[in-house]
């Protein structure tokens, strides 16, 4: 952080600087002084941070490289609780990524709330079998929200603007499977397109909760 105020804010004693505490609240923050060494702040916050966005993402495992992109992203658009689901075209090499660790998963968390000017870390759940989680899991999870899967082959379009909670699930490079989208459908889980074009998971993902929220 010492390092990011010097040499991206070019921060110098007198500035201000928006500042937040982890899970609390946002504010500014006055650099009494800043060297090398240290940086010392006085701070007042007195903001709550933005509202969260009332999604759960679901999000076929990617590849690590992706997928610090797209927790990111996510992070920084709001989205409060995330489960990183296995899926026939998961690779299995992705579960052993260091980026699943916790230190390097929150990590990218904080990177995306800083993005956003937010504090409040989302919950990311791991859940390496797809049909237990599905068939034992999911209905309770998605229960009270409208439950949506990005499927390129559905008939319906994604809604706009949708008020009130939201359960989404982003399959991986390639998609889900069929048999994958029944289970997801046998769920409650309605399928969703975005129109003619496919695109990535890292592009998917920000299209989608722009426009539902």
């Amino acid at each position: 952080r010492l390092d990011h105020v010097r040499r991206v804010h070019r921060a110098a004693a007198g500035d201000e600087l928006r500042v937040g505490l982890a899970g609390g609240a946002i504010g500014r923050g006055r650099v009494e002084r800043i060297d090398e060494t240290a940086l010392e702040l006085t701070v007042a916050f007195d903001q709550s941070p933005p509202a969260p966005l009332a999604v759960t993402l679901l999000l076929a495992l990617p590849r690590p490289k992706v997928l610090r992109r797209v927790l990111g992203t996510a992070a920084a658009m709001g989205v409060k609780r995330i489960v990183l689901l296995n899926a026939q075209r998961v690779e299995k090499s992705f579960w052993q990524s260091p980026a699943l660790e916790p230190d390097p998963l929150r990590e990218t968390l904080i990177l995306g709330l800083e993005q956003g000017c937010d504090t409040l870390l989302p919950d990311v759940l791991l859940r390496r079998r797809f049909r237990p989680f599905v068939e034992d899991e999911l209905p309770a999870l998605a229960a009270g929200s409208l439950a949506l899967v990005g499927d390129p082959r559905a008939t319906t379009p994604c809604p706009r603007q949708v008020n009130g909670p939201i359960t989404l699930a982003v399959g991986p490079e390639g998609g889900f499977i069929p048999f994958e989208v029944e289970l997801l459908a046998d769920a409650g889980m309605k399928p969703v397109h975005l129109g003619s074009r496919i695109l990535r998971v890292e592009a998917a993902v920000p299209a989608l909760l722009a426009r539902l929220a």
